[in-house]
């Protein structure tokens, strides 16, 4: 059974900072890439991260949060990462964990987990 965990979403202040962890299970976690999404209200879902499969050697990041947010993955820990740095009330959504592989025969397997909170507020 493929799981996706999101935790340390919260209320922070302007400015602030929070780093926000995928724990994927049930999935060869190494083999895919996991990406961040957000969802603000009335707004659709949008890419903010995402990294590549292994080593993660390569990253992508919207220019929304490119410079302020980094990810990052353990593969030994099945997690994935996101660290949110000088966080702006923009930046309040629902973040989603996602893990996308493309395989030989080129099917695309694609999981998401339940989201988390992140509300920048003073």
């Amino acid at each position: 059974q493929v799981q996706l965990v999101e935790s340390g979403g919260g209320l922070v202040q302007p400015g602030g900072s929070l780093r926000l962890s995928c724990a994927g299970s049930g999935f060869t976690f190494s083999h895919y890439v996991m990406g961040w999404f957000r969802q603000a209200p009335g707004k659709e879902r949008e890419l903010v991260a995402s990294i590549s499969s292994g080593d993660g050697r390569t990253k992508y990041y919207s220019d929304s949060v490119k410079g302020r947010f980094t990810t990052s993955r353990d593969n030994d820990k099945n997690t994935v990462y996101l660290q949110m740095t000088s966080l702006q009330p923009e930046d309040t959504a629902v973040y989603y964990c996602n893990a996308e592989v493309v395989d030989y025969f080129r099917r695309k397997y694609t999981y998401w987990g339940q989201g988390t909170q992140v509300t920048v507020s003073s």
